[in-house]
């Protein structure tokens, strides 16, 4: 049974991250009724991050939950509304778009994706069932739970060096696991984290198996590239640091997508769709960061806004 349309938007942006809120604050100021679709609170996974060190401006100790809710009152200090519901569907295709979530039906003559992404799993048996019982996919969110105790990082970007240099803080050791000889971090994490001396390097292996004593995580089974020797490493955590997902499911196809599932987008936002708009990770870029998404976010509300005012 189809449901009754709640509202209409001039744009509903979907995901309230940087993304998301950049382009609330410059739609809502280009005069445009706009709508900012979150399921939970706004800030994405920035709001995960503890202390930003390249947000250009930001020179004091700033963690991103900081930087986000400022930018959510910014958005909706200028008229942009947060509706704390998720999408499940959308009909993009027409004049007027449809925005589905579970509990209404919402129209937008306009829409910008910015549902940003999640983080990739390790798929390893019984991995779902041991999150919160030694398997993180956040590091500040989670690392207090394990302080004095020994932790296990898999991957080797900046998230995962971002991780070990703040876990070695606050647990006794810290082993970071990488497929790779070198890790693909900035190359200033790296004299920083050669300076971290409860810090072990575990190279070119990878993370195969949990090692589990009743329902919580008791060790890590790690497997050289090389020669496929198994090694067992007793910790209490695991956080898994080896990318992100895209959040694009519920598009159901109503957009052009990567092979990944990041949507295809040209550099001003436009899709394949016209009047649909993609910000922030969860379109294909080759650099994900805040400050990328915060640019995208205000590129394709200046595009929304232009496209809506051709009609």
């Amino acid at each position: 049974m189809t449901q009754t349309v709640s509202e209409m938007f001039d744009v509903a942006i979907i995901g309230a991250g940087p993304a998301g809120l950049t382009a609330g604050i410059y739609a809502a100021r280009a005069g445009l009724s706009c709508a900012m679709f979150e399921r939970l609170t706004p800030g994405g996974q920035l709001a995960l991050t503890e202390h930003l060190e390249n947000y250009p401006g930001f020179t004091q100790s700033t963690s991103g939950f900081e930087l986000t809710m400022m930018m959510h009152g910014q958005a909706t200090s200028f008229g942009a509304r947060t509706i704390s519901e998720e999408v499940s569907s959308v009909e993009v295709e027409g004049a007027v778009k449809r925005i589905v979530t579970p509990f209404s039906t919402y129209e937008a003559r306009a829409v910008i994706v910015a549902s940003g992404a999640r983080p990739a799993t390790l798929g390893l048996p019984g991995e779902e069932a041991l999150i919160g019982h030694g398997v993180s996919y956040c590091a500040t969110c989670d690392g207090n739970f394990f302080r004095g105790q020994d932790a296990v990082i898999v991957g080797g970007g900046d998230t995962a060096a971002a991780d070990a240099i703040y876990l070695s803080r606050i647990c006794r050791k810290v082993y970071l696991v990488h497929r790779r000889d070198t890790l693909r971090a900035t190359p200033i994490y790296h004299q920083r984290l050669a300076e971290i001396e409860n810090l072990e390097f575990v190279w070119s292996s990878e993370v195969v198996g949990y090692l589990v004593d009743e329902g919580a995580v008791v060790g890590a089974q790690v497997r050289a590239v090389a020669d496929g020797a198994l090694r067992d490493i007793p910790c209490k955590a695991v956080f898994i640091a080896i990318g992100s997902r895209p959040n694009t499911e519920f598009l159901g196809g109503a957009v052009a997508l990567d092979k990944a599932g990041h949507v295809l987008a040209q550099e001003d936002g436009r899709t394949n769709v016209e009047g649909v708009y993609a910000a922030g990770d969860v379109r294909v870029k080759s650099l994900r960061q805040a400050v990328t998404a915060v640019a995208d976010g205000a590129l394709c509300a200046d595009m929304a806004a232009d496209y809506l005012a051709e009609r």
